[in-house]
């Protein structure tokens, strides 16, 4: 909504003489807002915005065109762009006053640009689409997606809404195992190790409890366990049923630290340097 003032004046014979000052409102009818359906993303993750046209006029909007800059910032001393975002190809759907239409024509994926759509009188129109974080999505603690949907068309301004996505701030671990060695005799010697990374923003630490447990098939007699180059004690670190196989890690025990994330400043890609915490358990098949 827009306001205006309007003044008007008499001269006759060297005097001026001034009106009152009317003041008026342009109202904006249509409008456009912006929503992602998950307000939180990861590197590779595919989240759906909706794009939803409202048109409070007495008169149709037709042809109009939508884009979406899907993200797109600039980097380094050069302000190169970067599009963290890709428009997964042919998840797009269009509603009219909650009828879904034919779909329209995409003419571009980056930035997205989809074109003839109409928003009768007093109606909406809704866009509905996936886009997947790139390897340009910033990554770490506060990173964020901040992408803006133009409207466009014949007959009005511009109109644009934009939608804010935030990095996952959380603990994301993942597990490896290996054997050494991969052939052993009858009661031979083995060696187990874990590999425990976090690819995370969050330090995995004692009192998120994160657990870990194995059985062991055949079991293991005279087991020794060490946690980043520190012997464990059983009883106090895990416990272990030399009958059955099962090991298990006592509360607090495992920690992992945060990831770290950089950006490229020549390509713009980010990458995760995954914390790290090593468990290393031996014994002797039984």
């Amino acid at each position: 909504m827009a306001t205006f003032y309007n003044q008007a004046t008499l001269s006759y014979n060297g005097t001026v003489a001034s009106s009152n000052i009317t003041s008026g409102e342009i109202l904006e009818v249509l409008s456009v807002e912006k929503n992602a359906v998950s307000d939180s993303y990861s590197q590779g993750s595919e989240n759906v915005y909706m794009v939803s046209i409202v048109n409070s006029g007495s008169a149709c909007y037709n042809g109009l065109t939508v884009t979406d800059d899907l993200g797109a910032y600039s980097i380094g001393e050069t302000a190169d762009t970067v599009v963290p975002l890709t428009y997964r190809e042919g998840t797009l759907s269009y509603y009219v006053n909650g009828v879904q239409q034919a779909a329209p024509a995409v003419t571009s994926f980056s930035p997205l640009t989809v074109t003839g759509i109409n928003v009768p009188a007093g109606g909406n129109a809704m866009l509905v689409y996936a886009a997947e974080a790139n390897s340009f999505a910033p990554m770490g603690a506060d990173a964020e997606i901040v992408n803006t949907v133009t409207v466009s068309g014949t007959g009005f301004e511009p109109v644009t809404a934009s939608e804010t996505v935030s990095f996952n701030d959380e603990i994301d671990l993942a597990i490896s195992k290996s054997l050494s060695p991969a052939a052993v005799e009858e009661n031979g010697e083995v060696t187990y190790t874990f590999i425990i990374q976090n690819f995370g923003t969050v330090p995995a630490e004692a009192a998120d409890n994160v657990i870990f447990s194995d059985t062991f098939s055949p079991a293991l007699s005279g087991l020794t366990a060490e946690f980043n180059g520190t012997a464990w004690v059983s009883g106090t670190n895990y416990a272990y049923d030399p009958d059955t196989g099962v090991f298990t890690s006592l509360d607090g025990q495992v920690t992992v630290p945060a990831a770290q994330f950089s950006q490229s400043e020549t390509t713009g890609e980010w990458n995760a340097q995954a914390g790290v915490s090593t468990l290393v358990i031996r014994g002797r098949l039984v």
